[in-house]
């Protein structure tokens, strides 16, 4: 009877030693390893929240934060005031979607690519090479852009000339920099991307692999029936979280390829270099607050949005 009793009343500790406290000890190892993650993101983006009050409020730096004069929604009247807003939104949304779906392709692309390579060696030095621009400033690239595509000693122009054809005003052409910019921006980030990927790949069963290789399946069915499926989870987490900040343009990268050249505003004119442009000199923080609320809140709707329409369509694949 005592150890029927003692066995009944057995639940109760069991949940205790299934809480929070009894995993941290568990697996302190783990928990250690992501401590600076998670104050990273303590420190960095959870205690400044009170601050996007300033985007309803005169800010004045004397007075503080919550001493300024509340205004509402006035600072973000600046946006629309301009007649700017739906072309930068559309220019800035447009972008970071062909980013993130190009990006995503060739990220799984070469992951796969690097992954049935045999030779060792080769395949280092191929990663390295492939990763290699995503350490170079976007600076250094706007130089490099430059010296490829000046009108009067452009690499590319002095090809033309050479071949006796007319040189060619690249930054006289609007149409012409969103394929450029793309193409910068998949050449500089695709390495980095595609380690993600390339690990998961890595980490995937080869038991199950070699079963297919022992069925008579061949390299392109192996890939496209097992490799490409066990990549889907992790194509949809990082498509659905790159969506959250898909009105965060790159700025450094259309800044210093596009500077202040108003001939190719139209085509690629974004957020973050038209509020770079209007509050330069100003130091009018409120309107910045604003902007960067705007965004935000943009973003968090998309991916609430997308995630609802992932969850219905394929739940097991849903952020939450």
């Amino acid at each position: 009877m005592g150890r029927r009793a003692k066995t009944a009343a057995d639940p109760l500790p069991a949940r205790k030693r299934s809480g929070l406290l009894h995993e941290i000890k568990k697996h302190y190892v783990l928990f250690l390893m992501v401590l600076p993650a998670i104050v990273y993101f303590i420190v960095f983006c959870y205690i400044p929240m009170p601050g996007v009050y300033i985007a309803f409020v005169n800010y004045n730096i004397g007075k503080g934060i919550f001493g300024s004069p509340f205004v509402g929604l006035k600072n973000f009247s600046f946006l629309i005031r301009t007649g700017k807003l739906w072309l930068i939104t559309k220019n800035t949304l447009l972008y970071n979607l062909v980013f993130l779906a190009l990006g995503n392709f060739f990220q799984i692309a070469f992951a796969i690519m690097l992954s049935e390579i045999a030779c060792k060696p080769y395949k280092r030095v191929t990663q390295s090479v492939i990763l290699l621009p995503n350490f170079i400033s976007y600076v250094i690239v706007g130089v490099f852009a430059f010296n490829m595509f000046n009108y009067d000693y452009g690499f590319i122009n002095s090809l033309l000339v050479s071949a006796g054809q007319a040189r060619h005003a690249f930054y006289m052409d609007e149409g012409i920099w969103k394929y450029i910019i793309v193409a910068f921006k998949l050449w500089h980030d695709t390495g980095y991307g595609m380690i993600v990927y390339l690990a998961v790949i890595t980490g995937m069963d080869q038991e199950i692999y070699e079963a297919a290789k022992i069925d008579g399946a061949t390299e392109f069915q192996r890939i496209r029936y097992l490799t490409i499926p066990m990549l889907k989870s992790t194509f949809v987490m990082l498509f659905v979280f790159g969506l959250g900040g898909v009105l965060n343009g790159s700025f450094d990268l259309f800044y210093n390829l596009i500077g202040n050249n108003s001939v190719l505003f139209p085509q690629t004119d974004i957020i973050d270099t038209f509020v770079t442009r209007s509050l330069t000199g100003q130091f009018n923080f409120s309107q910045s607050a604003a902007v960067g609320f705007y965004q935000s809140l943009f973003g968090l709707i998309l991916v609430l949005s997308i995630n609802t329409i992932v969850r219905k369509v394929d739940p097991e694949n849903a952020l939450f």
